[in-house]
């Protein structure tokens, strides 16, 4: 069992990640500062200690040269991101904001543990789309569907995906594929919507010579491209009904027969089919064949749309910046502050098709060396009204909390700790009571409405704990 030091002046966050990882398996002990950890404790003798940065007395870099031989991950606030990475050349082996998510504080530890990456599916962007799939995000959504890639990869299990347009759908499909033992052999991806529908079943299944007027000579189609590998489908919703009965023959019997031919020829191909739209009410409408629905419905994977996806989105538009930084020569560039504020509030409907459309055009017109502004994201937010309306909003938290006799207690305990800002008032309510009251009595208590409660945790990067109380 890995032994975990937690030094941590917080007594809420201290206990709440010592909780967490003692009902993983570690065996954990607590401090709350580095004195108190080297006194009572040999930090030394610790598998890995986790610390916050800011500590009194000493920060927490201090642990790095006392424990020589043991890793040190470094908790900070997003306001001390540079802190964390001058602690990254001291020695520090990682760093994680604060406050941070349950499963994004067990994968860092399991893999500094375990000195290899706790999932193997979710690569970063890259120019080589052949090698790298480019799925980037660690939320409690992203991990679940990690987690059921995980699973349905190395089966032949036809899978169908639903999302909105622009949320990943093609490269979830990637993932499954490169994960499955298929993966040596050919990914075929066709976007039934991008096809007339005349061509379409002449390009999924073939033709013969004189099949049609301009057929001059036979042509082999892509589901026998894609024979021993995997056919993607997406908006496979769009597909004529011809064409859908000749695709139920290929799953059911496993074999294609091209346009104008007599021949069938045998084929193993896995199907993965996409869609944005509701099949179920399509079937209703006769607008898609009913076994054709049941025979794609084996398992279904739900792409998470990009709103909902918590502190993910900066992630990911950080990546973008990167990659897109690379591609056009351009110095490494940075989000500014109004620029995170932008993109972290902003509803996408485009999803991360739009996020990346924003980021690429932001890279290519930003004449600064250092910072993206948020102007060049062109995005329809006004951050001056956005700043003050959220001010506001957390002045009236901070009167509300202050008259509730039931949390002066906290409050008072947490004003003779130090200077706290307005926001680590809001951070601090929530976390000490959302798992006694669901999310309709935090923001009765709190003074605000559901979305704004909802909009504060997005911001403020605080996740909903999935045991808490649900009203």
């Amino acid at each position: 069992m890995s032994k975990i030091l937690i030094v941590e002046d917080e007594a809420i966050i201290r206990m709440a990640l010592r909780k967490l990882l003692e009902r993983n398996g570690y065996d954990v002990r607590e401090a709350g500062s580095v004195k108190e950890a080297t006194t009572k404790h040999r930090p030394e003798n610790y598998d890995l200690i986790i610390s916050d940065l800011r500590l009194p007395g000493e920060l927490g870099t201090s642990l790095i040269t006392i424990a020589v031989n043991t890793p040190v991950l470094i908790m900070t606030s997003y306001a001390s991101l540079r802190s964390a990475v001058d602690a990254m050349r001291m020695g520090a082996v990682d760093y994680i904001a604060k406050p941070f998510d349950h499963d994004e504080m067990l994968t860092t530890v399991r893999r500094i543990l375990t000195d290899a990456p706790s999932i193997d599916i979710k690569p970063q962007l890259s120019q080589d789309d052949d090698s790298d799939n480019g799925m980037i995000g660690d939320s409690a959504v992203m991990q679940e569907l990690y987690r059921r890639i995980t699973q349905v990869s190395p089966t032949d299990a036809t899978v169908l995906i639903h999302g909105e347009t622009g949320t990943g759908k093609e490269l979830t499909a990637r993932a499954v594929h490169q994960s499955s033992k298929r993966r040596d052999n050919a990914l075929i991806c066709i976007n039934c919507a991008a096809i007339p529908e005349t061509l379409i079943e002449s390009e999924l299944f073939g033709h013969e010579k004189g099949a049609f007027t301009g057929a001059a000579s036979s042509r082999e189609g892509l589901i026998v491209a894609a024979d021993q590998g995997t056919l993607f489908l997406d908006e496979i919703g769009e597909l004529p009904m011809e064409a859908q009965a000749r695709l139920l023959r290929v799953l059911q019997e496993g074999e294609v027969r091209p346009v104008g031919s007599t021949q069938t020829q045998k084929v193993n191909v896995r199907l993965i089919a996409a869609t944005h739209r509701d099949l179920n009410k399509r079937c209703r409408e006769g607008l898609f064949r009913e076994d054709l629905y049941f025979r794609l419905n084996v398992i279904q994977l739900q792409i998470p749309p990009l709103r909902d996806r918590d502190h993910d989105i900066i992630m990911l538009a950080e990546a973008l910046v990167g990659h897109y930084c690379e591609t056009y020569d351009k110095p490494l560039l940075t989000l500014s502050q109004d620029s995170m504020t932008v993109i972290s509030n902003y509803d996408w409907p485009g999803n991360v098709r739009e996020l990346e459309n924003a980021i690429q055009r932001a890279v290519i017109l930003c004449e600064s060396t250092s910072t993206i502004d948020h102007e060049l994201l062109s995005l329809n937010v006004d951050i001056m009204s956005f700043n003050s309306e959220q001010n506001n909003e957390l002045d009236k938290i901070v009167r509300d909390i202050t008259r509730s006799d039931s949390h002066s207690a906290s409050i008072h305990e947490i004003d003779c700790d130090e200077d706290v800002s307005l926001e680590d008032y809001f951070q601090r309510f929530v976390i000490e009571n959302q798992e006694s009251m669901s999310e309709t009595d935090l923001a009765k208590k709190l003074g605000v409405s559901r979305k704004c409660l909802w909009e504060r945790r997005q911001k403020l990067g605080i996740p909903r704990k999935k045991n808490a109380v649900k009203k």
